[in-house]
């Protein structure tokens, strides 16, 4: 199951290939605890559960701001017959209508590249991020992850970002940069949130796994070899740093790959290809020293980092002295580590 750490929770999922959580049932949860406010932003909603219990939450007098991704509302080429049903995503736009006719306030993204983000601000008092789409595939298929936060600091730094997102501040239209948010400790684990374009994540992520010093642990759906973080590993591997991860076997064969450099440099590398119930492994998530987590949106790649609408959130600090707070960490981490391990054993293919 889960793992809490006073404020903090983290889930992994879908149960339905044996990991230990039901990743539509924490997000129906989570929309039914409203009280006041939703700001839901999230690439794709095709999931009709969860789809009801946002128009619940709004029947409530709930008040529901959401954005979505546009590419997965309009046809890439246009229907013969534009009035008539059908095609691949009208799933998507029949959501949409309903939603739309709750009266909900709901718009499609204006960025040019992709909307990536995955998150939840309820009531200006919690968070839920992570890797998982609100659909069916993400909730029951694909290998996914989940955080939830209950702190105002932390959801009013997204929430400051959802607002910048509604007005199309963000992806390539961005009109500013914003300051890099503040470190609050919840619950005795230091928070770090960064938001791409503005933040840079990808240098981030670097910055943590230099101060690795035992191990780095990753699960990963899309990692290229542009990306600056595969640089960073073949660095640490040859400073006998262990690396080991899992990633998305039709991802890892694609020419643009980190994964031939990653291999030559000795990481310990698993694929995980569809079948078993698993669509697709869809995490972002690594694991430093087993003491730190890093989890959210954010690919491995290029766009996800100078042009996607991205966020990462890092659990934990390798720097901190303080024996509390690294107990605490550890609670977190080894959790995402436990669920790591139980991919590569029960879904991956060492290469």
């Amino acid at each position: 199951m889960s793992q809490k750490v006073g404020k903090i929770e983290i889930y992994a999922g879908p149960e339905e290939v044996g990991a230990p959580d039901n990743l539509e049932e924490v997000l129906v949860d989570f929309i039914q605890g409203a009280k006041k406010s939703l700001d839901i932003a999230v690439q794709e909603l095709d999931n009709r559960l969860i789809a009801e219990e946002i128009i619940g939450a709004k029947s409530r007098k709930v008040k529901v701001q959401m954005v979505i991704e546009q590419d997965y509302l309009r046809e890439k080429e246009a229907r013969k017959d534009p009035w008539a049903a059908g095609g691949s995503l009208e799933s998507n736009r029949d959501i949409l209508n309903a939603i739309l006719r709750s009266a909900i306030d709901v718009k499609p993204d204006y960025n040019s590249a992709i909307f990536h983000q995955k998150f939840i601000v309820r009531d200006g008092e919690s968070l839920l991020t992570g890797s998982t789409n609100f659909t069916d595939t993400d909730a029951h298929q694909n290998l996914n992850h989940i955080v939830i936060i209950h702190d105002k600091e932390v959801t009013e730094t997204y929430a400051r970002e959802f607002g910048e997102i509604k007005q199309g501040h963000f992806g390539k239209k961005n009109e500013g940069h914003d300051p890099v948010p503040k470190e609050p400790v919840v619950s005795d684990v230091r928070i770090r949130i960064l938001f791409a374009p503005d933040h840079n994540p990808e240098m981030e992520i670097m910055k943590q796994m230099l101060k690795a010093k035992s191990r780095i642990d990753f699960a990963i759906f899309t990692f290229a070899k542009s990306s600056g973080i595969d640089d960073t590993m073949v660095k640490l591997r040859q400073l006998n740093i262990p690396i080991r991860g899992a990633f998305d076997a039709r991802q890892g064969v694609q020419e643009w790959a980190a994964i031939p450099a990653l291999k030559q440099a000795q990481c310990e590398l698993f694929k995980v290809a569809p079948g078993n119930g698993v669509g697709k492994l869809h995490h972002k998530l690594m694991v430093l020293d087993e003491q730190v987590v890093i989890a959210g949106s954010f690919n491995y790649t290029g766009p996800a980092n100078k042009t996607n609408d991205e966020n990462i959130i890092i659990l934990g600090d390798l720097e901190t002295e303080s024996s509390v707070q690294k107990n605490a960490q550890k609670g977190i981490a080894q959790f995402a580590l436990k669920e790591i391990d139980r991919i590569i054993k029960d879904h991956g293919q060492l290469i």
